[in-house]
């Protein structure tokens, strides 16, 4: 990712933040007759390219589901290649994701992570942590749910400590969601075909725009994220409101 495409190519009506549920490794694997962990090594690369382009389509901060807190009901063989990606990834792309002015940032709990994760997950964020070009949100060990309930207790923890005070609203709670600080969630994309957000930013995805594609993961790049930053660009964004009241009456008046 060239250093200087960061912010340069931003466009007003574009996505700052894309949320990416990466489904379909798996079938993307089972269709040419391949183990699924070749389609999970498959999808690393599709993530790389992904990142990559991002920039060049105005995007300022980059989320992707990595591994979900349900995910650890997998195969143990599975969830063991997943643990294994993670470390393939960092060890590869780091150096790369550091040069290039990207800060990462891995959402989710650290509880239950194998050791040598948690140090990894730790080395990324401090390696990149004073990158401010491109901010790159991995929900590893994630959940909406459980990120919800961790922000109010860590607020029920800061009022007895007498850190906090008065009760707890959507504002103290935002703040202690793991996304807090990133920007709003413009649009969240699931890729597989698949219709639904199977637990994913639930908090974050209440104005969202929803868009799914039909494109296994391992065959994501360029053109399937320029595809969704379209469609986003194409809806009309009212946030619960609605459309001002001279476009409203217009109709009536030309039916009049």
């Amino acid at each position: 990712m060239p250093a200087e495409s960061h912010l340069s190519a931003a466009s007003s009506d574009g996505p700052r933040h894309v949320a990416l549920i990466m489904d379909g490794n798996g079938r993307w694997a089972e269709a040419r007759g391949l183990p699924r962990a070749m389609g999970h090594r498959e999808g690393v690369q599709a993530l790389k390219r992904t990142v990559e382009a991002a920039p060049r389509l105005g995007i300022r901060c980059l989320t992707v589901f990595g591994f979900s807190t349900e995910n650890w009901s997998r195969p143990a063989e599975e969830v063991s290649d997943l643990m294994g990606l993670v470390r393939s990834y960092v060890a590869s792309d780091l150096k790369r994701l550091e040069r290039a002015g990207v800060r990462v940032r891995v959402l989710g709990r650290r509880a239950g992570l194998p050791d040598d994760i948690i140090a990894i997950i730790d080395r990324a964020e401090a390696t990149t942590a004073h990158n401010d070009k491109f901010l790159l949100q991995v929900a590893f060990n994630y959940g909406g749910r459980a990120d919800i309930v961790d922000a109010a207790r860590r607020h029920v923890d800061a009022v007895l400590a007498g850190r906090a005070t008065g009760p707890l609203d959507e504002e103290s709670l935002g703040l202690g969601l793991s996304t807090a600080g990133a920007p709003p969630v413009d649009v969240i994309v699931r890729t597989s075909g698949e219709h639904r957000l199977s637990n994913f930013l639930l908090w974050e995805a209440a104005y969202a725009e929803l868009v799914y594609q039909d494109v296994l993961w391992p065959d994501y790049g360029a053109e399937g994220l320029a595809d969704a930053v379209a469609q986003y660009r194409n809806r009309d964004r009212r946030f619960g409101g609605r459309a001002p009241l001279a476009e409203a009456a217009a109709p009536a008046l030309a039916a009049g």
